[in-house]
């Protein structure tokens, strides 16, 4: 997470459906009137802003400046900060901390999990949306099989997609109770029309990027297109098989 330098203009212009759907996680989070809620991955706050409307003190923490700049300059009356997931801190326990679409960028989920932990009170709750066991599976498949043929390197997975089986352990093991997990399956449309799995590869796969040159890079862009083509573009627009991990656990609290 660390690692990644968003821009947070093409995030807001090309993906908004991650926040879009995101709303359907605040519905398990229901924020009350007078919580304080940490958004841990909140990208440019459009989810911390409504967090905020129900009443609660919300607090957007994000890793990205770019992403904590725009926040702050689209919503300058709500708090937020540059910090890091794996070692966040925050000055007094909160009601909850809620997360969408963050967590599958930090491969150091215990590191994670602690902190989450450590930032809420007795019986605060911890409410998760990410990428699962799966995600995006056949493009991330297609893109790095063409990404070693065309460099002869193979490319590194480094997202953290797991499963409910291995999720849920990890959490209880800091003290972070699972009420509720469930993995599931979201075909979603992308943006921008013919561009639009090429906008999403160029927004969210940059790492894979990082050891090639740039003509391979096309090369292995336009090979990706052209073997999902049949399957994954209809009607004018890009689909792209999302699986979504979410979570809801309980802080809990001492006999």
């Amino acid at each position: 997470m660390v690692e990644n330098d968003w821009n947070s203009q093409l995030y807001d212009q090309q993906h908004a459906f991650i926040f879009q759907y995101g709303r359907g996680v605040l519905e398990l989070l229901k924020p009350q009137p007078g919580e304080t809620i940490v958004d841990l991955g909140c990208g440019t706050g459009h989810l911390t802003k409504a967090i905020a409307e129900a009443g609660a003190h919300a607090i957007g923490l994000d890793a990205s400046l770019n992403m904590i700049a725009q926040a702050q300059a689209t919503y300058p009356q709500i708090e937020f900060h540059q910090a890091d997931a794996r070692n966040f801190t925050v000055a007094t326990p909160v009601d909850a901390v809620f997360s969408n679409a963050m967590l599958h960028w930090v491969s150091e989920a215990e590191s994670v999990a602690e902190s989450i932990s450590k930032a809420l009170k007795p019986g605060g709750r911890f409410v998760a949306e990410f990428g699962g066991k799966g995600n995006c599976a056949e493009t991330l498949t297609t893109l790095r099989t063409a990404l070693r043929e065309l460099s002869g390197h193979e490319i590194e997975n480094d997202w953290y997609f797991v499963s409910i089986g291995e999720y849920s352990p990890l959490l209880e093991r800091h003290g972070l109770l699972v009420r509720r997990a469930e993995l599931f399956d979201r075909p979603t449309k992308l943006d921008g029309g013919e561009q639009g799995l090429r906008n999403w590869i160029e927004m969210f796969c940059g790492r894979m990027f990082q050891q090639v040159k740039d003509n391979v890079k096309e090369q292995a862009i336009v090979r990706t297109e052209q073997q999902l083509r049949s399957e994954f573009f209809r009607e004018d627009s890009w689909y792209i098989n999302y699986r979504r991990l979410r979570v809801v656990a309980l802080k809990e609290t001492l006999p």
